[in-house]
C-alpha cells in the first residue's frame, strides 16, 4: 500500500467544548467568590484560591490535549486517539452506506473513543453532527465531527475512487 497524502484531517481537542469549559469556569468563580466573602479568621478558605486557580490552569491545559484525530487516506478512515489507545482503521471497501446525521438528541454528550454499544461504535468529542457509516455486517460507526460536510465529501470521494479502479 502506498502512502498518500490524507484527503481529510481533523483533530478534536478535549478542552474546547463550550459546556464543560463553562462548568469548570463557573466552579472556579464559585471558589473565588467564597474566598472573597470569607471571614477574617477562616484559614481553610485560602485553599479555595488554590482550587480555583487549579481549575483554570486545568482548563487551559485541556484545551491543548488532542482527544483523537481523524484522517481519510488510502480508501480508509484512520482514527488515532490519546496516548494509550489503539489506531482504529475503518476500511471503506466494506462500507455500504454513508450519511450525516445528528450525533445525539441530548444536549450534553461525553467524549468517547471506540465505544462499543448496541451494535454501534462511537467516536465523539464535541459538536452536534456526525457521520454514520454502515458496513456489510450491519455494524454502524458513528464519528462525531466539527466539519461534517467536508468529512462526508472526503469519504464519498474516496469511495468513488474505489469504484473507478
Amino acid at each position: 500500500m502506498t502512502a498518500t497524502k490524507p484527503v481529510f484531517t481533523e483533530k478534536q481537542y478535549l478542552g474546547r467544548e463550550w459546556i464543560p469549559v463553562t462548568i469548570r469556569l463557573a466552579l472556579a468563580m464559585v471558589c473565588f467568590a467564597v474566598y472573597f466573602f470569607k471571614d477574617e479568621n477562616e484559614r481553610n478558605a485560602d485553599l479555595l484560591v488554590v482550587v480555583g486557580f487549579a481549575i483554570v490552569i486545568l482548563s487551559i491545559i485541556l484545551g491543548f490535549v488532542v482527544h483523537f484525530s481523524t484522517r481519510v487516506q488510502n480508501k480508509s478512515i484512520l482514527l488515532n486517539g490519546l496516548w494509550t489507545t489503539r489506531l482504529v482503521k475503518i476500511d471503506l471497501n466494506s462500507i455500504v452506506k454513508v450519511e450525516t446525521a445528528p450525533y445525539s438528541r441530548y444536549l450534553f454528550n461525553n467524549p468517547v473513543y471506540n465505544l462499543h454499544s448496541k451494535g454501534t461504535i462511537r467516536f465523539y468529542t464535541a459538536g452536534n453532527d456526525a457521520i454514520h457509516l454502515t458496513d456489510r455486517d450491519g455494524l454502524v460507526y458513528i464519528i462525531g465531527s466539527q466539519h461534517c460536510n467536508e468529512f462526508l465529501r472526503a469519504i464519498q470521494g474516496e469511495m468513488a475512487s474505489k469504484n473507478q479502479e
